[in-house]
């Protein structure tokens, strides 16, 4: 296992091996702690709705975005489909009657 070290001399840096906590886990319930804390200054509750609603936002962009490539490419082939209906067709030509 490789331990973190601190810049400043060669022990570990604080929290580098915190038992069965891993990096992911820590690094949720320290932004756990700093939301409480924000929504317990005042307007701090608005911030954390506001927060929310930006999150949520930003969820049905990304869906929405998402969508794009298929729209694209049902795009790309109706456009082919007006060009090839746009061609003239190949002129036959008729068989000449033989002058008489």
């Amino acid at each position: 296992m490789t331990r973190v070290m601190s810049a400043s001399s060669d022990r570990p840096a604080a929290g580098a091996g915190l038992g069965d906590k891993d990096f992911v886990s820590r690094l949720a319930d320290a932004g756990e702690e700093a939301l409480q804390r924000l929504s317990d200054l005042p307007g701090g509750q608005r911030a954390v709705s506001a927060f929310n609603d930006l999150r949520s936002r930003v969820d049905e962009l990304g869906k929405k975005v998402r969508g794009i490539d298929a729209l694209e490419a049902r795009i790309a082939k109706l456009e082919r489909e007006v060009t090839a209906l746009k061609k003239p067709p190949a002129r036959r030509s008729a068989p000449r009657k033989p002058s008489s």
